[in-house]
């Protein structure tokens, strides 16, 4: 072949671009990753990935072999210096719309609920909790071992507040006894499993006001002898615990003592490895506290008994007021904001119900203004959220 000087001039060329292939572009791509010149980034191509790694500074990977930051610890609910509000409505979780009423007059968010169950009519609901718990709010359940019914055809009947009680509190199928004696225990299992099964906290207040004789559990009624109340108070508590169920706050709650002849609250109380929280419940405007009575007149002499068998955190946990003489906006300012003066109140619940009276904040204009400036203080400022560990001790 005759050498011409275009053929010449093809092969120069061809010479220069291989030695630019392996002299020249391996300076730029590498492993199939190509590398920015020393005097240009590189833009990134359309889709690519951003890793953590790639964009985090060189400081914050954590070195091979090294162990991981342990986990922040539990908040404690309610804090240290703050006392929660909570609320209990005549519908419950069946009806938000009386709390929405409430949050919307007191310009708050409440942080319990308290709600009631009985033993005769309701089967555990994990809707009913899971829908106080998505509102941001603990689930009180006052469990009660009674037909309820009965209480609601006295109610129908128009009787007076005592024959009511004397009605609604005679049902033998209920005696303390019978639950002691294991009666109730695969009903009571169905709930633990239940409750077992939420996986967040719940405090269940069972039986309240024993101390009375309005309920078929109170001692004082339905044949019930002394000493029964604590004994069912421990089997029910007893049977949660061999379920396994550990996310139960145990709601001890006498009503507030009215006066000095009332039974002391001592003999009622099952012991701090059964109760939780104690509470008490108590309400300016009716039976013995229907002339005026502050909060310190009405619950003091109790809380100061309590305090002579127990330290356990203390919850009101009934409160409400009525206006029959026109003071109900001050009762509740004075109450509330005397409230941080008990340093071992964590939590109060109001009862947003019109019932016997309409103890409700939106009962009037005043009440819910007298209300909503109450809350606004730093003491009622909180949250609860399903991951807090409930507070069982005032020196956490």
């Amino acid at each position: 072949m005759r050498l011409t000087f275009p053929r010449v001039g093809m092969v120069l060329v061809g010479v220069l671009l291989l030695a630019y292939a392996f002299a020249v572009a391996p300076a730029t791509v590498s492993g199939g990753r190509r590398h920015a010149a020393p005097d240009r980034p590189v833009v990134p191509e359309a889709n690519a990935m951003v890793t953590a790694e790639a964009v985090a500074p060189a400081e914050a990977v954590a070195p091979a072999g090294s162990s991981p930051s342990p986990p922040p610890a539990p908040q404690i609910f309610p804090p240290a210096g703050r006392t929660f509000i909570g609320v209990m409505t005549d519908k419950g979780p069946h009806d938000f719309t009386a709390l929405d009423s409430f949050t919307a007059a007191a310009k708050y968010q409440p942080q319990v609920m308290l709600f009631s169950a009985g033993w005769a009519a309701d089967q555990f609901d994990r809707k009913l909790f899971d829908r106080i718990s998505d509102r941001g709010m603990l689930p009180m359940l006052g469990w009660e071992p009674w037909d309820y019914e009965v209480d609601k055809a006295a109610r129908r009947q128009k009787l007076t507040a005592r024959e009511i009680d004397r009605v609604r509190s005679a049902q033998a199928r209920f005696r303390l006894s019978r639950i002691t004696r294991g009666d109730f225990d695969s009903y009571l299992r169905t709930w633990a499993e239940g409750v077992k099964s939420l996986g967040y906290p719940v405090a269940i207040r069972f039986a309240h006001e024993m101390n009375g004789d309005w309920y078929p559990w109170c001692e004082k009624a339905n044949g019930n002898r002394p000493g029964d109340y604590v004994k069912a108070w421990r089997h029910v508590h007893d049977l949660f615990r061999a379920a396994g169920v550990t996310n139960v706050i145990w709601v001890w709650s006498p009503n507030a003592r009215w006066n000095k002849t009332t039974p002391q609250l001592a003999g009622y109380y099952p012991g701090d490895e059964y109760v939780d929280w104690v509470g008490v419940t108590g309400y300016y405007g009716t039976g013995a506290f229907e002339q005026y009575w502050s909060f310190d007149s009405i619950f003091s002499p109790t809380i100061k008994e309590i305090r002579t068998f127990t330290s356990r955190p203390l919850v009101v946990t009934e409160t409400g007021a009525s206006d029959g003489g026109g003071r109900k906006a001050e009762w509740i300012r004075q109450t509330l904001r005397g409230l941080p003066a008990h340093k071992d109140i964590i939590g109060l619940i109001w009862f947003e119900v019109n019932k016997e009276l309409d103890w409700r904040i939106v009962s009037s204009p005043g009440a819910a203004a007298a209300f909503a400036q109450s809350v606004a203080a730093p003491r009622y400022d909180l949250r609860w959220s399903p991951d807090m560990v409930p507070r069982t001790r005032l020196d956490e």
